[in-house]
Protein backbone atom coordinates (compact mmCIF):
# COMPACT_ATOMS: atom_id res chain seq x y z
CA UNK A 1 0.00 0.00 0.00
CA UNK A 2 2.62 2.25 -0.10
CA UNK A 3 2.46 2.62 -3.72
CA UNK A 4 -0.99 4.52 -2.30
CA UNK A 5 0.89 6.88 0.32
CA UNK A 6 3.37 7.67 -1.89
CA UNK A 7 0.69 8.65 -4.91
CA UNK A 8 -1.44 10.81 -2.28
CA UNK A 9 1.30 12.99 -0.01
CA UNK A 10 2.34 15.04 -2.61
CA UNK A 11 -1.40 16.29 -2.63
CA UNK A 12 -2.26 16.22 1.22
CA UNK A 13 1.09 17.86 2.68
CA UNK A 14 0.54 20.93 1.07
CA UNK A 15 -2.89 21.27 2.19
CA UNK A 16 -2.21 20.46 5.89
CA UNK A 17 0.07 23.28 5.37
CA UNK A 18 -2.12 25.62 4.24
CA UNK A 19 -3.91 25.44 7.49
CA UNK A 20 -0.72 26.47 9.39
CA UNK A 21 0.07 22.82 10.29
CA UNK A 22 2.39 20.18 9.51
CA UNK A 23 1.97 16.67 8.27
CA UNK A 24 3.64 13.92 10.77
CA UNK A 25 2.28 10.31 9.09
CA UNK A 26 -0.43 8.70 6.55
CA UNK A 27 -1.61 5.10 6.96
CA UNK A 28 -3.70 3.45 4.24
CA UNK A 29 -4.88 0.71 6.02
CA UNK A 30 -7.39 -2.56 6.10
CA UNK A 31 -9.39 -3.03 9.27
CA UNK A 32 -12.29 -5.55 8.83
CA UNK A 33 -13.46 -5.16 5.68
CA UNK A 34 -13.14 -1.26 5.77
CA UNK A 35 -10.29 0.47 4.35
CA UNK A 36 -8.94 3.81 5.77
CA UNK A 37 -6.42 6.62 5.22
CA UNK A 38 -5.40 8.21 8.09
CA UNK A 39 -3.94 11.36 8.02
CA UNK A 40 -2.05 12.53 10.96
CA UNK A 41 -1.05 16.59 11.17
CA UNK A 42 0.04 18.73 13.78
CA UNK A 43 1.13 22.11 14.78
CA UNK A 44 2.87 23.72 17.41
CA UNK A 45 0.59 24.01 20.03
CA UNK A 46 -1.41 21.27 19.00
CA UNK A 47 -4.09 20.95 16.86
CA UNK A 48 -7.33 20.97 17.34
CA UNK A 49 -10.91 19.81 15.72
CA UNK A 50 -11.86 22.67 14.08
CA UNK A 51 -8.02 22.06 12.44
CA UNK A 52 -8.63 19.12 11.30
CA UNK A 53 -12.46 19.31 9.92
CA UNK A 54 -11.27 22.12 8.06
CA UNK A 55 -7.79 19.84 6.77
CA UNK A 56 -10.30 17.08 6.17
CA UNK A 57 -12.65 19.08 4.27
CA UNK A 58 -10.18 19.96 2.06
CA UNK A 59 -8.50 16.92 1.49
CA UNK A 60 -12.09 15.15 0.47
CA UNK A 61 -12.10 17.58 -2.56
CA UNK A 62 -8.78 16.98 -3.28
CA UNK A 63 -7.97 13.63 -3.30
CA UNK A 64 -11.30 12.92 -5.57
CA UNK A 65 -9.90 14.97 -7.91
CA UNK A 66 -7.07 12.71 -8.39
CA UNK A 67 -6.83 11.26 -11.73
CA UNK A 68 -6.25 7.96 -12.03
CA UNK A 69 -7.69 6.87 -8.49
CA UNK A 70 -4.54 5.53 -6.57
CA UNK A 71 -7.18 4.06 -4.14
CA UNK A 72 -7.99 0.16 -5.27
CA UNK A 73 -11.44 0.18 -2.58
CA UNK A 74 -13.40 3.02 -0.98
CA UNK A 75 -12.27 3.90 2.36
CA UNK A 76 -12.93 6.48 5.04
CA UNK A 77 -10.88 9.50 5.16
CA UNK A 78 -9.75 10.30 9.42
CA UNK A 79 -7.78 13.30 10.03
CA UNK A 80 -6.38 13.59 13.74
CA UNK A 81 -3.85 14.33 15.98
CA UNK A 82 -0.86 12.11 15.92
CA UNK A 83 -1.54 11.29 19.59
CA UNK A 84 0.50 12.35 23.08
CA UNK A 85 2.72 9.36 22.80
CA UNK A 86 3.31 9.48 18.76
CA UNK A 87 6.25 7.81 17.21
CA UNK A 88 8.91 9.42 15.89
CA UNK A 89 9.46 8.11 12.51
CA UNK A 90 11.47 10.89 10.51
CA UNK A 91 14.96 12.15 11.08
CA UNK A 92 13.20 16.03 11.39
CA UNK A 93 10.97 14.27 14.17
CA UNK A 94 13.82 12.32 16.26
CA UNK A 95 16.03 15.67 16.05
CA UNK A 96 12.87 18.14 17.42
CA UNK A 97 12.39 15.52 19.97
CA UNK A 98 15.72 16.64 21.58
CA UNK A 99 14.62 17.98 25.14
CA UNK A 100 11.73 15.73 25.21
CA UNK A 101 10.64 12.65 26.95
CA UNK A 102 10.75 9.72 24.98
CA UNK A 103 10.42 5.53 25.05
CA UNK A 104 12.58 3.58 23.08
CA UNK A 105 12.17 -0.29 22.64
CA UNK A 106 15.15 -2.52 21.94
CA UNK A 107 15.69 -5.65 19.31
CA UNK A 108 17.94 -6.87 22.51
CA UNK A 109 18.14 -5.81 26.07
CA UNK A 110 20.76 -2.42 26.20
CA UNK A 111 21.93 -2.65 29.64
CA UNK A 112 19.53 -5.15 31.17
CA UNK A 113 16.56 -3.58 29.79
CA UNK A 114 14.26 -4.00 26.96
CA UNK A 115 13.27 -0.36 26.85
CA UNK A 116 13.79 2.75 28.35
CA UNK A 117 12.00 6.36 28.84
CA UNK A 118 14.11 9.09 29.20
CA UNK A 119 14.93 13.10 27.96
CA UNK A 120 16.60 12.57 24.73
CA UNK A 121 19.71 14.48 25.20
CA UNK A 122 21.85 14.24 21.71
CA UNK A 123 21.18 12.50 18.63
CA UNK A 124 24.18 11.35 16.16
CA UNK A 125 24.64 9.43 13.25
CA UNK A 126 25.25 6.24 15.51
CA UNK A 127 23.38 7.04 18.94
CA UNK A 128 20.55 8.35 21.08
CA UNK A 129 22.25 9.74 24.25
CA UNK A 130 18.94 9.27 27.00
CA UNK A 131 18.90 10.61 30.32
CA UNK A 132 16.91 8.09 32.59
CA UNK A 133 16.18 7.83 36.45
CA UNK A 134 17.29 4.68 37.47
CA UNK A 135 16.20 4.14 41.67
CA UNK A 136 16.05 7.66 41.93
CA UNK A 137 19.49 8.38 40.20
CA UNK A 138 19.98 9.68 36.99
CA UNK A 139 22.15 8.38 34.83
CA UNK A 140 22.74 9.45 30.93
CA UNK A 141 23.02 6.07 28.04
CA UNK A 142 24.34 5.92 24.76
CA UNK A 143 22.22 3.89 22.63
CA UNK A 144 23.08 2.99 19.01
CA UNK A 145 20.49 3.46 16.29
CA UNK A 146 20.75 0.54 14.88
CA UNK A 147 19.84 -1.10 18.64
CA UNK A 148 16.00 0.49 19.16
CA UNK A 149 13.33 -0.90 16.82
CA UNK A 150 10.90 1.99 17.93
CA UNK A 151 10.86 4.91 19.16
CA UNK A 152 8.24 7.07 20.21
CA UNK A 153 7.13 10.37 22.52
CA UNK A 154 5.98 9.22 26.42
CA UNK A 155 4.19 10.90 29.12
CA UNK A 156 6.19 11.17 32.37
CA UNK A 157 4.37 10.31 35.31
Amino acid sequence: MSKVIESVVPVIEPIVESENCYLVDVEYVKEGPNWYLRVYADKENGIDIEDCAKISEKLSEALDQISPDPFPKAYFLEVSSPGAERPLKTEKDILNAVGEYIHLDYYVPQFGEKFHEGTLLEVTDEIFQIEVTIKTRKKVLEIKRDAVSKLRFAIKF
